[in-house]
């Protein structure tokens, strides 16, 4: 597994591969030339050694020529570094672009089915877990390898009888570290799952704490943060437990290794066998097998934030690898001038195989004329709009606009041709004027003003701070859920769309405000085909025709005096609500 997330990863590296390359061969100048280094430092022992024979004359120019080998090694390291940084966070920014385009391709319905807290984690948290991984990996390779293989062609030059003692017993530090990191890389997945997890409670409980304090959530809310927090902090104990073993065991490894070097090095210095050594020779030799041994204890002090990147790959990995929305057809046609006249037939889908939903669902609508969808909670009405617009593909049947079904033109262009405003409102970080002008970036400051004033928002618009140049908080958390509907409602009038939805629309405001609103409605309506789904039978009494749903199905439609003379499910349905109305302003 971590061995095909590494080949993917190097995969997404391709492009920099310039600055790859650029990276080595600054190792191999920098290592080299602080491999040179050893060598003058025992020359300049061996210079030294013997009272009263110090030879200056040889020693100031080794030690000048080894001050000159550090600056330069420094200033390759220094550009291997840069060559790292661009390479690591070029691809961590190409990671997370893709990752946010995948997301903007995948159908609803897997946005739905995952916490949006989760899918947030993984674009921010786990690409700059990567990019650390990849950072730290990119490095420790490159000059690992440089110094690996440097090292060992010094140690064969000055004893190749220690140098095969050298090699024989590192292994065991890579055999050592590599059963570490099997164990720990398991819990570095579920230490990443459980982060994951932890983001999405908590962006549900932020974005909902009105209602959390409402119902008086708080402490049950914390215990379940505790919960998740405690399973997220046994994982990492773990995990970090485990990664932690690495270092040391190695270390340990390489401290016989050390130990080997001036036991044999000093026989030799002594016995001359089997080759005579000088002091010098093995103060390099245990240097050279000091940095020899480096890249080894390199590799495991770095290793939980590699085994760190490998899970958060594979998240990210899972989100790249989902299937994608249906792609529009090679010869999709775009949807251009379009009448409104909308027909279903035969309309079947279900959100799970063995649930029927919608079955058998059959309407055509006229331009300009207003269909409004009434029914219990449940029985489909917001998964007819879905439908139309082609956020969920029907299992059977056909809808058609103008005639041209809706499979055969582009999502993009069918979805233009709807004006929606939906019950849960939607406003982003941004001022009042960049709100409305959502959908029509390029609108004058004329059109923006009569789209508010039309939708009745330009006079509260006018009461706040800075008027259309007020910065909306985050989803608009700085406005009444009245003002916010407003704005929406504002939005989709200045887009001037051919055909309408909407979903609960008026849900929010006032009834004096609604009255008005539905004024505005009417007038925005007319020539236009309009969906209106409502729960508040009142606002759809002049709709042309009203569909009454049940469970997937319609059971009545007509107009709404036509329904109310035939005393079925929709004449119970106003009746209950209007008698609880005249109750309720009874009882006010």
């Amino acid at each position: 597994m971590r061995r095909s997330v590494l080949k993917r990863l190097l995969h997404y590296t391709r492009p920099y591969a310039g600055f790859l390359l650029g990276s080595f061969l600054c190792a191999v100048v920098q290592i080299s030339l602080s491999l040179y280094g050893p060598v003058l430092v025992g020359q300049a022992i061996d210079c030294a050694l013997g009272q009263g024979s110090v030879d200056h004359a040889a020693m100031i120019p080794t030690l000048a020529l080894l001050a000159g080998t550090i600056a330069v090694s420094a200033a390759f390291q220094w550009l291997m570094a840069y060559c790292n940084n661009k390479v690591t966070y070029s691809t961590a920014r190409d990671l997370r672009v893709m990752t946010y385009r995948k997301l903007n391709r995948m159908p609803l319905k897997y946005i739905d089915g995952h916490a949006h807290g989760d899918l947030i984690s993984r674009i921010v948290n786990d690409v700059d877990q990567v990019a650390d991984g990849l950072l730290q990996g990119i490095t420790q390779l490159f000059t690992g390898v440089v110094t690996i293989v440097g090292t060992l062609l010094f140690m064969l030059y000055i004893s190749p009888v220690i140098a095969l003692v050298v090699v024989l017993v590192t292994p065991l530090s890579l055999f050592v570290a590599s059963f570490i990191a099997k164990m720990s890389h398991r819990m570095f997945v579920e230490q990443q799952a459980a982060q994951g997890e932890l983001s999405g409670f908590v962006e549900e409980m932020v974005s909902g704490q009105k209602i959390v304090k409402t119902f008086h959530y708080e402490n049950r809310a914390e215990e379940q943060f505790r919960a998740i927090n405690a399973r997220l902090y046994r994982c990492g104990e773990k995990a970090q437990f485990y990664s932690s073993l690495s270092n040391p065991s190695t270390r340990f490894v390489n401290g016989i290794v050390s130990t080997a070097v001036v036991v044999i090095g000093s026989l030799c210095a002594i016995t001359g066998v089997p080759a005579p050594l000088t002091v010098g020779n093995i103060s390099s030799f245990l240097q050279y097998a000091n940095q020899y041994t480096k890249p080894f204890n390199e590799i495991t002090a770095v290793i939980t934030q590699i085994q760190t990147a490998f899970a958060s790959a594979q998240r990210l990995f899972q989100v790249l690898d989902e299937q994608e929305e249906q792609p529009d057809a090679p010869d999709a046609q775009v949807l251009r001038d379009c009448r409104g006249d909308v027909s279903v037939q035969g309309l079947y889908f279900s959100y799970q195989p063995d649930t029927r939903l919608i079955e058998d669902w059959n309407l055509e609508a006229k331009s300009g004329q207003r269909i409004a969808i009434v029914g219990p909670t449940g029985c489909g009405k917001t998964t007819v709009i879905n439908l139309l617009m082609r956020f969920y593909d029907a299992d059977r049947g056909r809808i058609a606009v103008d005639g041209a079904d809706i499979r055969g033109v582009t999502r993009s262009s069918l979805r233009s041709q709807y004006g929606m405003v939906l019950q849960d409102t939607w406003l982003f970080n941004g001022t009042v004027r960049e709100n409305i002008a959502y959908g029509r970036p390029g609108a004058t400051e004329e059109q923006v003003l009569a789209a508010a004033k039309a939708a009745h928002a330009h006079s509260f618009i006018m009461r706040l701070p800075d008027g259309y140049d007020t910065m909306i908080a985050e989803d608009g958390g700085n406005l009444s859920q009245g003002q916010r509907q407003l704005l929406c409602i504002a939005r989709v009038m200045l887009v001037d769309p051919p055909m309408l939805i909407l979903d609960e629309a008026t849900s929010s405001i006032d009834t004096r405000t609604e009255i008005r609103i539905q004024r505005a409605f009417a007038k925005m309506m007319e020539g236009r085909t309009s969906f209106i789904v409502a729960h508040r039978l009142s606002t759809i009494k002049g709709a042309d025709r009203i569909l009454v749903m049940d469970q997937g199905h319609i059971i009545e439609q007509g107009r709404h005096e036509e329904l109310l003379a035939k005393g079925g499910f929709y004449a119970n349905l106003y009746n209950s609500q209007f008698a609880a109305e005249e109750q309720a302003e009874t009882g006010a």
